[in-house]
């Protein structure tokens, strides 16, 4: 290779190619430094939310007596529907933070997620796609208000596929028993 080619364009593409190495040094910096953090960021906003919700709950008043549940949800009383996703929403939102059973907690979110958007977050009656992309908000002024939970979905289902990260008791654990 001659000198200078390595100060022009590369052939096969259109950037510089001095800034393609640069890149290439910044993507291997991240991914042997700061690769963990990504998802002890996640685990930590997923978990600052549930936990939120279940101390709500604690303090709050049973409200599950006035929905309908999927089956087989719908076969739990209330108040053990209540409790459960009350003590969900407390002790996966610990887990996640310590990177604890990351995989399963998430799952059982993404469970609770589910049920939720459909009792609660999804539009009542809906006839077209635009009707239903109305409830794509944040807001209380009706129409299902789905988006919040929807983008929880998609977050578990991060740390479902991915687990927890270098930072986390699961990536301890398993170095302490190989």
């Amino acid at each position: 290779m001659n000198e200078s080619h390595s100060s022009t364009n590369c052939e096969t593409c259109s950037a510089p190619h001095g800034l393609f190495e640069f890149s290439k040094r910044i993507s291997r910096w991240f991914e042997t430094n700061a690769a963990g953090f990504a998802p002890l960021l996640l685990r930590l906003l997923i978990a600052y939310e549930f936990l939120e919700a279940g101390l709500e709950k604690v303090s709050g008043e049973n409200w599950f007596a006035d929905l309908t549940f999927p089956f087989p949800f719908n076969l739990l009383p209330p108040d053990l529907s209540w409790g459960l996703s009350m003590g969900l929403e407390i002790i996966a939102p610990i887990a996640l933070i310590l990177g604890l059973a990351t995989r399963f907690f998430s799952f059982a979110l993404i469970i609770l997620t589910i049920v939720a958007i459909a009792v609660v977050h999804w539009p009542a009656e809906w006839h077209t796609v635009a009707q239903l992309w109305q409830g794509y908000a944040i807001t209380d002024q009706g129409y299902g208000n789905y988006k919040l939970p929807l983008m929880y979905l998609f977050m578990l289902t991060s740390l479902l596929f991915s687990g927890s990260g270098r930072l986390s008791l699961d990536a301890w654990l398993m170095l302490r028993t190989r």
